[in-house]
């Protein structure tokens, strides 16, 4: 296997531990707004959020070169 996807794997189940143990319901509070989720949602939401800005972030320095 590629050390690239082996990196992969190993943060992936690291994601899972972490994910299994937060399941505890958090409230949110964001400006006016307070949001009840548990935090397995709420950190899966953060991650993807995460992955999308750091992809159009590499996206948009990309084309500036």
């Amino acid at each position: 296997m590629k050390p690239k996807v082996i990196v992969i794997l190993i943060l992936v189940i690291l994601f899972l531990i972490i994910l299994v143990q937060n399941t505890h319901v958090t409230t949110l509070h964001l400006l006016f707004w307070s949001i009840s989720m548990s935090q397995i949602i709420l950190i899966a939401f953060i991650l993807i959020g995460g992955f999308i800005l750091g992809y159009l972030t590499s996206m948009l320095t990309r084309k500036n070169r």
